[in-house]
């Protein structure tokens, strides 16, 4: 139960992946006004894509976990390429907020994704590029990771069980971030002043969060004492989320204020 309970967590951590808040976020901003109500939704279906290629990766080294080995210098290079990957995100988005008011999310996997695809607005299209961001090699490296220690633990219904739970945290994180963003934008209460503050806080988040977890992982490796329990890393990802939520209700209040005078 302490190991399910863990991947659950990490499944709502992973959620606040700076990439994860970037995708789901510019498909509601497109999508809310022709689709409303899938756009409230635009986090389930991308994390259920994720997920489905998550368990994909996890119960497929499961099953191969006997003639299959993973080199012990893989962590290495994937621990230094996620490091690179969450300063190149960090810095894009830096730059677009210095830049230009009309600011919006930037994610380096999105690049990956066909441009028809990322264009459509069907539920299945966003499914897809969920399955996309699960298939990147950061994550589906971890997945295989995973997948090995719970077969050894407890064969490949332990790996079902470890997938199951990492996707049950990461949907019910992206479903909140759409919820969120879906219902500032429907508000009758609409401001451009307040969806576009609302947008840059976001993306002072997704900066704060690149580099801050870069700089962590470059202090691990280079031997500092920078422990962090995961209750903290938990309240860090807790504490984001309420942040955005606290966003969104000032917004909100900010905007029937000025709709009263």
């Amino acid at each position: 139960m302490s190991a399910l309970w863990l991947m659950f967590v990490l499944g709502l951590r992973h959620a606040l992946d700076p990439d994860h808040v970037a995708v789901i976020d510019n498909i509601v901003f497109r999508t809310v006004d022709a689709q409303p109500r899938m756009a409230a939704w635009t986090g389930t279906f991308f994390a259920l894509g994720h997920s489905l290629s998550v368990a994909i990766v996890a119960i497929g080294v499961s099953l191969a976990a006997d003639a299959v080995a993973v080199p012990t210098w893989t962590r290495a290079v994937v621990d230094v390429a996620v490091i690179g990957l969450l300063v190149i995100v960090g810095t894009l988005n830096l730059r677009a907020l210095l830049g230009d008011d009309d600011y919006t999310p930037v994610g380096w996997r999105t690049g990956l994704v066909p441009r028809r695809l990322r264009r459509s607005n069907h539920p299945i299209a966003v499914v897809a590029i969920g399955a996309i961001f699960g298939l990147v090699f950061d994550t589906a490296t971890q997945a295989a990771a995973w997948g090995a220690a719970a077969t050894a633990k407890g064969g490949t219904l332990a790996a079902v069980a470890i997938a199951a739970t990492f996707a049950a945290g990461m949907l019910l994180a992206d479903t909140i971030d759409s919820q969120v963003v879906a219902r500032l934008l429907r508000a009758k209460t609409r401001r451009a002043g307040t969806i576009r503050r609302y947008r840059r806080a976001v993306g002072w988040v997704v900066v704060t969060l690149s580099f801050g977890t870069a700089g962590y992982a470059l202090a691990e490796m280079a031997g500092l004492d920078a422990v962090v329990s995961d209750a903290g890393f938990t309240a860090i990802g807790v504490g984001t989320a309420a942040a955005i939520v606290c966003l969104l209700a000032t917004g909100r209040w900010r905007a029937r204020l000025a709709a009263r005078a």
